[in-house]
């Protein structure tokens, strides 16, 4: 499920923190990673979580509706098709993800202010209107739907940004990654397939056996990292002589001495293959001169 830039992500996180605490052990860093890495996937169970109540959120809305005193003849004969959707009994009703959930713990009922609000969101788009005029329900068809309101709905919800925020430190960041893999579920679903946990690294889904371990790689990034702290910071104070260590933003420095970590630590990975990933990590967890400083000084201090 992880890729390698969301586990240099995760790295960098770690040190990010221990430069700003220092008494932090190899051992708790280690600790905070792990815990990391698994939120990711938590974030995208979670999300999941999010069909059935939508779904129900829909049915009701109908059935209220056609239960009113005087109600219209749309009301009366309603569109029933999105609330019979077959995305989410396939998720609800999947016996290896309700064991998860129940065993995580999550519970969408005490967002139902949200899930009001997403459902009225879904049901003003275009893209819903033309799903509801299309025929009966198809697997397929409404995997895409759901394709399209995670894509849609989700990643730009002030809403429920603030509520990741409350659940998780980890999870703001990662929702968009997270979605993602909602969206390559749907696509899975709606061939017919079950659902199914994803492994948590990238390296694990190669059944071949071929790739490196993913794991392997953060674990050992982080404690070259962390090891080698002291030596980083020595070496990028010697060629930036007007900077001092108290005027270097803490999020560079903490990208530099990744990035030092990975070079020395893995020699099968091109120098420049390392510099562009924390150049392109700096674009989202720095200063906008970070860029050209981040690349600058892992340039000179990697050919050194």
């Amino acid at each position: 499920m992880l890729n390698r830039r969301i586990l240099r992500i995760k790295a960098f996180k770690a040190i990010y923190s221990f430069t700003e605490n220092q008494s932090a052990t190899l051992k708790e860093l280690e600790a905070q990673l792990d815990r990391s890495l698994e939120s990711t996937r938590d974030l995208y169970l979670f999300l999941l979580c999010s069909i059935g109540p939508v779904t129900r959120e829909a049915k009701a809305r109908l059935e209220a509706a056609r239960a009113k005193f005087n109600p219209t003849e749309e009301e009366l004969h309603p569109n029933f098709k999105f609330a019979q959707n077959l995305i989410a009994p396939k998720i609800e009703e999947d016996p290896d993800f309700q064991k998860l959930i129940q065993k995580k713990k999550f519970d969408w009922e005490q967002y139902d202010v949200l899930v009001r609000h997403l459902y009225d969101s879904i049901r003003s788009k275009d893209y819903y209107k033309e799903y509801l005029e299309s025929g009966p329900n198809t697997l397929k068809e409404d995997a895409r739907l759901w394709t399209r309101i995670f894509e849609e709905e989700y990643e730009d919800s002030n809403e429920l940004e603030e509520i990741l925020e409350d659940l998780s430190i980890w999870w703001n960041d990662d929702l968009a990654y997270a979605l993602t893999w909602c969206c390559r579920t749907m696509e899975s679903l709606g061939k017919g397939r079950p659902w199914n946990l994803p492994p948590l690294f990238m390296s694990d889904m190669d059944e071949t056996g071929s790739k490196e371990s993913d794991k392997a790689f953060v674990v050992k990034l982080l404690r070259s990292a962390y090891t080698g702290y002291d030596r980083y910071i020595k070496q990028i104070s010697e060629v930036t002589p007007k900077w001092d260590r108290s005027r270097i933003c803490s999020t560079d420095l903490a990208l530099i001495i990744c990035g030092l970590a990975e070079a020395e630590a893995f020699d099968n990975i091109a120098p420049k293959v390392t510099i562009n990933e924390y150049v392109e990590i700096s674009k989202y967890y720095s200063t906008p001169e970070s860029r050209a400083f981040v690349n600058g000084i892992l340039d000179k201090l990697i050919k050194k």
